[in-house]
């Protein structure tokens, strides 16, 4: 009997410890867990999670992890919706065509983009778009200022396009409604061939003349710094990319200040100055930690 006793005692022990350990998983969401924020593999998308991160600790009691360069949105979207990551930013673009498969109309406004993602995310996915942070980043078809060539527009560059090489991300070639074969189609270009890089690569490649023709990002500092001429989307194929941080429903639940505490945060950086940041990084190598505490800093946003 006395044995039984020590036994069922044991066994209660072994109960409250097991209900104890299930409390404290971090899958859970208790507001005690760091947020997990991640990014995509190149400069911009290294700094935004740094802003988040020193944002988010200056501004609240709740700490977070940092998933630096994680992957693609084609990575980025399954970790979300499985709760591996809590938090990032994406651009509306992206989210509307690449991942809800949806065709953005042309000329349509950002906040017609900005609702079709918000509306589309939240049925399939349980993520929230949250406020804007103030930036577009979109893309602009980037060749060397001085050549020959003199475009002022994609289809100006695409009725001279069988004698240039075309270089871009990986990740270019992989994206469909918006990457590679769909411009190709609705501007009819005909490159000599295409070359594939890494989006950190593609700016020297193209300053070198490696390459005559690159999808550039317009916040990316190199443009400038590199002398580089842009050209306009006068079809409007591209749709807009404007920079949003999104969060999983069950994180919002759970950490009641993020939502208030985030948007704080909402048209707080503009194109030039995350084309500033990215020239930082870029071109001045400096740390991705740094530019964002020095930016944040700045703005007041957060304390010294």
């Amino acid at each position: 009997m006395k044995q039984s006793k020590i036994i069922a005692g044991a066994s209660l022990i072994a109960l409250s410890g097991i209900l104890a350990a299930c409390g404290s998983d971090s899958g859970s969401g208790d507001s005690s867990d760091p947020i997990i924020v991640a990014g995509k593999p190149w400069t911009e998308q290294y700094i935004l999670p740094h802003i988040l991160e020193l944002y988010i600790e200056g501004n609240s009691d709740y700490e977070v992890d940092l998933e630096e360069g994680l992957g693609e949105v084609s990575i980025l979207t399954p970790s979300l919706e499985n709760g591996d990551i809590d938090m990032y930013v994406e651009y509306t673009g992206t989210g509307l065509e690449a991942v809800l498969n949806e065709k953005a109309e042309q000329g349509e406004s950002s906040d017609s983009v900005l609702e079709r993602v918000r509306e589309g995310y939240q049925e399939q996915f349980d993520v929230v778009w949250l406020e804007p942070l103030g930036f577009e980043n979109s893309y602009t078809m980037a060749y060397r200022s001085g050549e020959e060539l003199d475009a002022s527009n994609y289809t100006e560059l695409a009725a001279v396009s069988s004698d240039l090489v075309f270089g871009a991300p990986h990740s270019f070639y992989e994206r469909e409604g918006d990457g590679y074969d769909a411009l190709v189609e609705a501007y009819d270009f005909e490159f000599t061939s295409a070359e594939s890089f890494d989006a950190s690569i593609m700016y020297d490649a193209v300053r070198t003349g490696e390459v005559d023709v690159i999808p550039a990002f317009t916040t990316d500092g190199r443009i400038e710094r590199f002398d580089l001429a842009t050209t306009e989307d006068d079809k409007g194929f591209f749709p807009k990319y404007d920079a949003v941080p999104i969060v999983r429903q069950e994180i919002l639940d759970n950490y009641p200040e993020l939502e208030e505490v985030m948007s704080g945060l909402a048209g707080q950086i503009s194109e030039e100055e995350m084309q500033e940041m990215n020239a930082k990084v870029d071109i001045d190598g400096e740390d991705y930690r740094a530019v964002a505490e020095e930016f944040l800093m700045s703005k007041g946003l957060i304390e010294e």
